[in-house]
């Protein structure tokens, strides 16, 4: 068993899900997967529980009943690999805009330079995104600017889904009490690990835009993640 679990929320990923197994699997340093699956039509599951066969005790899955939104799957997964003591947990997307040769960077940091939390970040250094159109580009980037100003969080790429959290930093989130599920999930989690004084590293990465498959993001959540930040400023940070 590893230390450190990634954890890949997956729902219609049958064009990725095998390739982005076997590219983690296959970093210097041994990591394992959960793939949390919410019921996947196109048969994303059956094909992750025939690959369980290649990587015994390795690769795990939690199938879902329904499609309940990346935040309480994320939430879903770190319940678990807190029940199976994990040291570490990274979040990584399926479709490849996060790059698995960079999972080991986003480990060293929490492991061997101090960091509590490691950010994959698009935006500490420059604008490292490939493949967006300019308006999305744009949008992610101002939309991070925007929380760092409501909120006063010192970190450049707030809304980013990959990264490495320590187990001290979950067991300190009250997890039960996170309020969204998309984009402000990622600020809300970011938001509450420095509001508790957590070390938070960003690790410069770039950001590939899906070729396989369907992009999951929609208006209601690029509304959440900008409504909600002023939620959560003014409340502070929930006990």
């Amino acid at each position: 068993m590893s230390d450190t679990l990634v954890i890949i929320p997956t729902y219609n990923e049958k064009e990725n899900i095998e390739a982005i197994i076997k590219a983690t699997f296959n970093q210097k340093k041994e990591f394992d997967i959960l793939i949390v699956d919410d019921n996947s039509p196109d048969g994303t599951a059956n094909i992750v529980e025939k690959l369980q066969l290649q990587f015994p005790n390795r690769l795990h899955i939690e199938k879902r009943q329904g499609k309940n939104g990346l935040g309480t799957a994320y939430i879903h997964g770190f319940k678990w690999a807190l029940a199976k003591e994990y040291e570490y947990i990274i979040e990584m997307d399926a479709d490849f805009s996060h790059n698995p040769n960079d999972l080991v960077r986003l480990y060293n940091a929490c492991k061997n330079e101090g960091a509590d939390v490691s950010v994959g970040s698009r935006y500490s250094v420059g604008v490292n995104v490939v493949n967006w159109p300019m308006r999305r580009v744009l949008l992610s980037y101002f939309a991070s600017k925007y929380v760092r100003f409501i909120t006063g969080i010192p970190v450049h790429d707030t809304t980013a889904g990959f990264v490495c959290w320590s187990r001290k930093v979950l067991e300190t989130i009250k997890l039960d009490k996170i309020k969204f599920v998309g984009y402000a999930f990622q600020i809300e989690m970011k938001f509450k690990a420095w509001k508790h004084g957590f070390n938070i590293k960003e690790v410069s990465v770039v950001f590939t835009d899906r070729t396989l498959g369907e992009s999951k993001m929609s208006g209601s959540i690029v509304s959440e993640a900008l409504f909600g930040v002023i939620k959560m400023r003014l409340k502070g940070l929930p006990k």
